[in-house]
């Protein structure tokens, strides 16, 4: 039985089988969103223009696609559909690390307050004016993403008991830190004026505006955070026995835990610095996977990845085109699918065990 269950999901789904599924659904949810826009490419002109572009392609003179075609796709759908799929696979592999590492299938990206301390950030930004750029990022961006990584850096000190950080403490601290966080949001938010759709905009979520330069410095944070997360895998699936019994299978809970904490923060920190607060993805997603294969994290970091990059992807084509030309916030997309989505599969969990050691 073991080495079949390690290839067979608890659903009876093959792994490897589901795995070519989720590399399969990614690449159509890539061409598709290319495709589809307030101005519709041909398939055919997308493949056209994305070989031309490689340097390496020596291509025939193009006649059949105008520039304006080319300008659209590489200096707008191109990038804001990378920058989906970058978001979207880092919130869905930060959620499955924190649902492991608390045991919980409800645990989300945002659960130690991450979100709200960037949020704060991007607020303080927006309201205050500030005109400071770096790296070619504003001051929202910026603010956002050391608002999320300080809040992680104080609940994890708030939650710390001498050398150990109970992980029941540390989310009861992460509860407490984001409620006074997103009450002194509300706050501002309040004197807000005429900026006031500035920072709703941005709460919503949305990846409109998306640059290549925000693809490449999401990229290596997302890397950095996968790999941190991913080494880690089998200890992390260890603790889901519980610390104790982690600690005598000879794994170091503390160290396992701080660094866990660090890549998963990075990830949602980098995201929601350049996508705002997108809902539902990092819950959803993982709760799926689990669901579907199992709870082995060797399995389901990758998956997650996977399928939270299509998901984001699809919920933005959405947005850009159910009421093109103008644009919905993607984070309300994700509410309204991701929701009676997390309800049905809140009722498939009563049918089948799948985390950790019980259901």
């Amino acid at each position: 039985m073991g080495t079949e269950a390690k290839k067979t999901g608890i659903a009876g789904i093959k792994k490897p089988l589901f795995m070519v599924a989720l590399v399969a659904l990614l690449f159509f949810s890539l061409i598709t969103a290319m495709i589809w826009g307030a101005v519709a490419i041909g398939w055919r002109s997308i493949f056209t223009i994305l070989f031309d572009a490689l340097p390496v392609y020596d291509s025939p003179a193009i006649t059949d696609v105008t520039p304006v075609y080319r300008d659209i796709l590489l200096q707008i759908r191109l990038p804001r559909v990378l920058l989906a799929a970058v978001v979207g696979s880092s919130l869905a592999v930060a959620g499955a690390v924190f649902q492991g590492l608390f045991r919980n299938p409800m645990a989300d990206p945002y659960v130690i307050g991450i979100s709200s301390g960037a949020a704060l950030g991007a607020v303080i930004a927006m309201l205050g004016g500030f005109s400071l750029t770096l790296g070619g990022f504003g001051a929202v961006p910026l603010f956002a993403f050391a608002g999320g990584l300080t809040t992680m850096i104080i609940v994890y000190s708030m939650a710390r008991v001498g050398r150990a950080v109970p992980v029941m403490t540390l989310l009861l601290a992460g509860i407490a830190v984001s409620a006074f966080l997103s009450a002194l949001v509300s706050l501002l938010t309040y004197f807000a004026g005429e900026r006031l759709h500035m920072v709703v905009f941005w709460m919503m979520g949305g990846l409109g505006g998306a640059t290549w330069r925000q693809v490449s410095v999401m990229i290596p944070y997302a890397l950095a955070g996968y790999l941190c997360v991913s080494f880690f895998s089998r200890e992390l699936n260890a603790m889901l026995l519980g610390e104790e019994t982690a600690s005598h299978l000879g794994v170091n809970t503390e160290k396992v835990k701080k660094i866990l904490l660090v890549g998963a923060s990075l990830l949602v920190a980098a995201a929601v610095s350049t996508s705002g607060i997108i809902g539902f993805v990092g819950l959803v997603v993982p709760h799926f996977v689990r669901l579907v294969a199992g709870p082995d994290h060797r399995f389901l970091i990758p998956a997650s990845a996977l399928l939270g990059a299509s998901l984001l992807i699809a919920t933005d084509t959405l947005a850009r085109i159910v009421i093109a030309p103008s644009e919905l916030p993607v984070g309300i997309i994700t509410a309204l699918i991701g929701a009676p989505l997390f309800i049905y599969l809140l009722k498939k969990r009563r049918k089948l065990r799948y985390f950790g050691g019980g259901g």
